[in-house]
């Protein structure tokens, strides 16, 4: 059967609905049906169903209503249920829980100001996901309130899956600076970002693996060694553990502070020396570089300089070579600003620069570099003269690549390549810092101006970079990441510099996966995971139809994603 349309001189073309059937040479028409009356619409889908081809196409049947990014979000909610942090956040339901919930996935695909938060609340499907549509910024500030009232019960409940009896602990303290002057913990100290502006102190506290399990914020002026009996306090008194070892740098874990450490029964620590610590070694005679002629690691005793204490002294060649390529250059710099001090000196006759002058610009160059230790002086009125200390300079050279571990575990507890290994792995919280600063989740600069606002701010990047830390160990597989990492870290040389392995090489060189997809970084895998929609589709020219919602589909790197959070993330057992 086929439709007809048959030309009329005087009035509109016939349609007619036919069937044909060839006799011999001729073709038979038989008219079934004339269908002149219908209209346009109707017939042209007949004609389409005679014809076997679609009745219309998707473009004339629906229309999208609106587009959401999705995948990202999807992906990041996956994660945290498997983490099981709705209840980890509150076991009962709650909008307060829900917005929390919506503002650490937030931070994670577009990290912004908590304004902009609200602004960006409805532009993917995040707030559709977690259950809460509609928010303004005041709805989001009482939400940080309510989690802050919760963070010692959810640090609580983390130190209970990540850490246990006799594990090892790692600590580290970063800063962040401070836009505006109304917060009182924000105060001028050690501004690791170089800004000059006020800062705001943070110390992490993580288990051996890089895990964070704890964030605790002090003033901008508090020195690293004052925030470490709080942690003791915390892992004794909030998490009851007796028995812990605490790995933390040696500005921190000063010899004061580890006085102090010895009191507590069971508590043990890693830290490492200072260099004058590990020069008054070298004259007293317990550290003598004849040590690592055979071996670049090598244990020593001096128990009348650290009591108690197991010293493990290492050598590595490399990181001396890069110290004095350092200095030299330092050195040098050093003195082309003081030969402009001289040349000024030199030039300056009808009224010559006073000495107090000279030293005032001298000591400017001197600190800039922190290289006065290593140049003698000649100052006078309208004369100024310089010269290398070739002494303190090879006494600072002999010392270069040595760096001597400290601690108070014994050889039955701890090898001397496991303590070094055990200091070294104080690395994986500075890249936490890193995360934590970075475009990742972009904890500074800090602008709130209450002092609970900043506690509440930087525990919400914390718990957003708890599910980061477990996102990224699921998705090693399409990240330029080591898979072999933990392998290598106890097999390999401790004191030697990391190298990656073999797989990891190979990665790097193919930048394609095993299974051809191409290798992505963190933040370039979620960007490609919100290109997956979640639409809103009703159909065409209908108002009152009902309107469903559909997911594109995954291209196949979104695919392998999706499978790797269901199959590769720990489900918490406590």
């Amino acid at each position: 059967m086929y439709i007809d349309t048959v030309p009329n001189r005087n009035s509109k073309p016939a349609v007619l609905l036919r069937q044909a059937q060839r006799q011999g040479r001729r073709i038979i028409k038989h008219t079934l049906a004339n269908l002149s009356h219908w209209p346009a619409e109707k017939i042209k889908r007949l004609r389409a169903l005679l014809r076997d081809e679609p009745l219309c196409s998707p473009n004339d049947c629906f229309q999208i209503q609106r587009s959401l990014p999705h995948g990202h979000v999807q992906a990041i909610m996956t994660a945290s249920a498997k983490l099981g942090l709705e209840r980890l956040l509150d076991p009962k339901a709650s909008r307060q829980r829900s917005l929390v919930l919506g503002m650490i996935l937030q931070r994670l695909i577009h990290p912004r100001s908590k304004l902009a938060t609200a602004r960006l609340w409805e532009e993917s499907s995040l707030g559709r996901q977690v259950g809460a549509e509609q928010v303004d910024v005041d709805e989001l500030y009482d939400a940080l309130a309510w989690l802050l009232e919760r963070q010692e019960r959810i640090q609580r409940k983390l130190a209970r899956r990540h850490l246990a009896e006799g594990c090892t602990t790692l600590y580290d303290v970063s800063s962040s600076y401070y836009e505006g002057r109304c917060c009182p913990l924000a105060h001028r100290g050690h501004d690791r970002d170089g800004k000059g502006r006020p800062i705001i102190v943070y110390g992490l506290l993580a288990n051996a693996q890089g895990c964070p399990v704890a964030i605790e914020v002090y003033p901008g002026n508090t020195a690293d060694p004052k925030t470490v009996p709080d942690q003791v306090e915390r892992l004794r008194g909030d998490f009851a553990l007796e028995r812990v070892v605490l790995v933390g740098d040696r500005g921190m874990l000063t010899s004061a502070r580890i006085e102090d450490l010895k009191k507590y029964p069971g508590l043990g620590w890693i830290s490492c020396l200072r260099a004058q610590q590990i020069r008054a070694l070298v004259e007293s005679g317990p550290l003598q570089l004849s040590l690592f002629d055979q071996s670049n690691l090598a244990e020593i005793h001096a128990p009348q300089e650290f009591p108690g204490e197991r010293l493990v002294a290492c050598l590595n060649p490399l990181l001396a070579a890069e110290r004095a390529r350092k200095r030299e250059e330092l050195l040098q710099a050093t003195e082309k600003l003081l030969e402009k001090i001289k040349l000024e000196a030199a030039r300056r006759r009808k009224t010559p620069l006073s000495r107090a002058q000279l030293g005032l610009k001298a000591g400017k160059v001197l600190g800039r570099y922190k290289m006065g230790k290593h140049f003698k002086l000649e100052i006078g009125d309208g004369q100024f003269a310089f010269a290398r200390n070739q002494a303190t300079i090879e006494r600072e050279a002999a010392l270069d690549g040595i760096y001597v571990i400290r601690t108070s575990e014994p050889a039955a507890a701890l090898s001397a390549a496991a303590g070094v290994r055990g200091y070294k792995s104080l690395s994986q919280v500075e890249a936490a810092f890193r995360t934590l600063k970075g475009v990742d989740l972009r904890v500074r600069p800090i602008f709130h101006h209450t002092e609970d606002a900043v506690r509440a701010h930087l525990f919400l990047c914390f718990l957003a970079y708890y599910v980061e830390w477990h996102l990224r160990q699921a998705w090693r597989p399409l990240l330029f990441a080591d898979e072999e990492l933990e392998l290598e870290r106890a097999r390999r040389d401790p004191v030697a510099p990391a190298q990656p392995s073999a797989a990891a090489r190979r990665k790097k060189v193919r930048r394609t996966t095993e299974d051809g997809l191409a290798l992505q970084s963190f933040e370039t895998l979620l960007v490609h995971l919100g290109t997956q929609c979640l639409s809103l589709c009703r159909m065409q020219g209908d108002p009152d139809s009902p309107s469903f919602e559909q997911v594109t589909l995954p291209t196949p790197l979104q695919q392998r994603a999706f499978e790797l959070l269901e199959s590769d993330l720990p489900v918490p057992s406590k």
